[in-house]
């Protein structure tokens, strides 16, 4: 999905809109951005409009300034989304969205990721954890927390494409891989 070469340049091309405009617009890009994927993902017909070419410039553009006028998009997002209904991108809407979400966090030095547990965390253990993360990264983290039996123990947390997998069931494989090879 992110690895579509047109839309990282679109998003790349918005962000640097957005980076002379100020932090304000970046964010307010973003938010704008992500209010029309959402309306995208609620209603799979969108996308189907959008990427079929029997449908006519004129009525995508219409489709979209409908939906970017019910959020109160920006005047440079609706100029963005007819650039790309005239050049026949707006099927890459979603995927635009993805990585311009991802620069903007790079920007602000937010990290996103997912902690996953043996069991349910306090939530003061959560807040803990998450603070000496962020000193160690060096950047505001963003996280999702889910329980996996699975792991018997410990905690795997996988931030960007990053995996720190420190649950005892990674430990006893690794033990085991130990054990087999006689050292």
């Amino acid at each position: 999905m992110i690895g579509n070469i047109v839309a990282r340049r679109y998003a790349r091309a918005l962000f640097s809109l957005g980076v002379a405009q100020g932090d304000a617009e970046l964010v307010a890009y973003g938010k704008d951005l992500s209010g029309l994927a959402k309306a995208l993902n609620e209603s799979p017909q969108l996308d189907r409009i959008f990427r079929n070419p029997v449908f006519k410039v004129e009525e995508k553009k219409a489709v979209v300034n409908a939906i970017l006028s019910k959020i109160k998009a920006k005047q440079m997002i609706v100029n963005f989304c007819y650039l790309l209904a005239d050049n026949n991108r707006l099927g890459f809407l979603a995927d635009i969205q993805a990585y311009y979400a991802e620069l903007l966090d790079e920007h602000q030095g937010v990290a996103r990721g997912r902690m996953t547990t043996a069991i349910n965390l306090e939530p003061e253990i959560q807040k803990k954890l998450k603070k000496s993360l962020e000193e160690k990264t060096s950047r505001q983290l963003i996280l999702d927390y889910t329980v996996d039996p699975q792991i018997l123990g410990g905690l795997v947390l996988k931030i960007g494409d990053r995996v720190l997998d420190a649950s005892l069931r990674a430990q006893l494989v690794a033990m085991k891989e130990t054990i087999k090879r006689g050292e």
